[in-house]
């Protein structure tokens, strides 16, 4: 199991439940080096000081906010260690709320909750009764130098914690002059819900892939063995000339895309009339 990047403790009412905080995503894009084309050796960046010119090395950084132009004011780790907040060690839930009143856009990264020995009980009770109201819980808490505000549910059996962006970290829809409140008509709007209706289904996250990540690896291990690069130039973007037509075009593609899966599922021809063939007749025995 990796180790816990934080330890503290769920906290709701006078209930604590001891747990560790674990990564819950892996980010899986290809990671490249910048390298002198000439000899392909590795770019570095360097600590160098915008004064003096020289490099300076980690135990003479210190941190500091900039107040004014060119005017800073230090703070050291005592000062960070000093800031009165009460998230420090606890998962604090201040609320529960119901999981379709959370705005998607807020959330910002995925960590699990591992409960430590003494508080599974405790994680699993708040695990049942969270789940028999479908409600998260919205906590404050304090790690990485940071204080989060966060939203508490579960996947599967184990809790995950989701950090938040702060309500006056989200922008607002301003697209200068573009207006994005324009007069639809019926015909339209009913096309497009045909539409939607039609590309409807369940949500199967295990049906999707990165394709690029796919591609690009292949390229890399294509490089690496030597061969050719074939460039394949992209499709030109049709261009929407009428909008209703467009619409009309985009559901019968989906009805016909939909057909071709039904009937990619059906058993084939030859395996349906092998099952109604029937067995050969035994020789009657010589008697």
């Amino acid at each position: 199991m990796p180790r816990a990047m934080w330890k503290g403790a769920i906290s709701f009412g006078l209930v604590s439940v001891p747990v560790g905080l674990y990564s819950a995503t892996d980010e899986k894009s290809l990671h490249f080096n910048q390298l002198h084309d000439e000899d392909f050796g590795r770019i570095k960046y360097q600590r160098v000081c915008s004064k003096c010119g020289e490099m300076v090395d980690f135990e003479h950084i210190v941190k500091g906010y900039e107040y004014e132009k060119d005017k800073y004011v230090l703070l050291t780790d005592d000062d960070f260690d000093a800031v009165p907040v009460e998230s420090s060690r606890a998962i604090d839930i201040v609320q529960f709320v119901d999981l379709d009143e959370i705005d998607p856009m807020m959330y910002k990264k995925s960590y699990y909750l591992a409960p430590e020995e003494t508080g599974a009980k405790a994680y699993a009770l708040l695990r049942e009764a969270m789940s028999k109201d479908n409600k998260v819980g919205i906590a404050k808490v304090s790690f990485r130098d940071k204080e989060h505000l966060a939203a508490l549910r579960f996947r599967d059996n184990a809790f995950v914690l989701e950090t938040m962006y702060w309500p006056d970290e989200i922008r607002e829809a301003d697209f200068g002059e573009v207006n994005v409140d324009v007069n639809v008509r019926d015909q339209e709007l009913e096309m497009a819900r045909t539409l939607i209706d039609n590309l409807t289904s369940d949500w199967s996250p295990e049906g999707f892939t990165d394709e690029y990540r796919e591609g690009l690896l292949k390229i890399v291990e294509a490089k690496i063995s030597g061969e050719e690069i074939e460039i394949v130039p992209p499709e030109p973007t049709a261009k929407v000339v009428d909008l209703m037509e467009a619409l009309k075009a985009s559901v019968a593609a989906a009805k016909k895309k939909a057909v071709e899966e039904t009937e990619s599922e059906k058993p084939s021809g030859k395996k349906a009339a092998a099952k109604k063939t029937a067995a050969p007749k035994k020789k009657a025995a010589a008697g």
